[in-house]
């Protein structure tokens, strides 16, 4: 009597196997590696589980994300960005235009090693540039996110010089400040700039490590990407779930008026949830790292 129940369960465990043998076949063999190398960008791999794409911002190295990876990856297979030029060789980014590039580079990565390979389409989490980078990838590649963090990021740059602002209009501004930052030996952050990175000396000090190795060259021409890039038109389109974190320094600017420039910027998001985290600068996670990481823990279990 137990003889069809065995043969069940042996037919189960040997499509289980087939299963898992055609998953590991799927992905090709480039994206095994615990480094894949893009055109435009580097991806580390590392951990199991549910897939989470993060992706750094602004002459920031993957080490952005070392102590969000150092927590998720027991449960998470993390795919860690680094744009080439920000830590390593600029490689292509040395010149041209940087941001869509690299945006359909890490499309294709998705879709070759994550989606092509038979898995959901991961959660996305981007600071400052790779969150604006995040919301491309959500609007015109929305097979790619499954869910999008947004930290601290806007869909048009030009928003912070008021809400009438266009890209024509901050263009030339954009411009200059290409042509100033590329005749810098490297990125390394002002005095002024670092005030306005972390609330900390300790968050200060390591902004201005990252950026000093960073290619001035390639962070000029991603800054002009990104102030002439206006996702406004496009954010009503993203179908993808969106959270968005921004900070609040109490001493720098009012809440309500904070609170106001974020909301109205995702106003016209289908399925948006702002969060504000107070205490804290452009680096969050450096800033506040315990209220971050909650609000990370939040996004992933939703």
């Amino acid at each position: 009597m137990r003889k069809p129940f065995v043969i069940a369960t042996l037919f189960a465990l040997l499509v289980a196997n087939l299963a898992a043998t055609h998953a590991r076949a799927a992905e090709p063999a480039a994206c095994a590696a615990p480094l894949v190398e893009r055109e435009r960008v580097t991806i580390a791999v590392e951990g199991s589980g549910p897939d989470l794409v993060l992706i750094p911002g602004l002459s920031s190295p993957r080490a952005v994300w070392d102590a969000t990876a150092a927590k998720l990856k027991d449960d998470h297979r993390l795919h860690i960005v680094q744009v080439r030029g920000f830590g390593d060789a600029a490689g292509p980014n040395a010149e041209g235009p940087v941001l869509d590039p690299m945006m359909h580079d890490i499309a294709a990565y998705i879709g070759q090693c994550i989606t092509g390979a038979g898995r959901p389409a991961p959660a996305i989490i981007g600071h400052s540039l790779g969150g604006l980078t995040g919301l491309m990838l959500a609007a015109r590649e929305p097979g790619t996110v499954g869910k999008l963090m947004v930290v601290d990021s806007l869909p048009f740059f030009g928003m912070l010089f008021g809400p009438t602002a266009t890209v024509a209009a901050v263009e030339p501004q954009a411009a200059a400040m290409r042509t100033m930052l590329a005749a810098r030996p490297n990125a390394e952050a002002d005095e002024r700039t670092l005030q306005i990175m972390s609330a900390t000396d300790a968050g200060r000090a390591q902004v201005r490590a990252w950026t000093a190795t960073a290619d001035a060259k390639v962070a000029a021409q991603l800054m002009y990407d990104d102030m002439t890039t206006d996702l406004r038109p496009e954010i009503g389109a993203i179908a993808a779930p969106l959270t968005v974190l921004y900070p609040l320094d109490a001493s720098a600017m009012p809440g309500d008026r904070v609170d106001s420039l974020y909301k109205g910027a995702f106003a016209a998001a289908k399925d948006a949830t702002l969060k504000r985290i107070d205490g804290s600068r452009h680096f969050i996670m450096l800033d506040q790292p315990e209220a971050f990481a909650r609000a990370v823990d939040a996004f992933l279990a939703d």
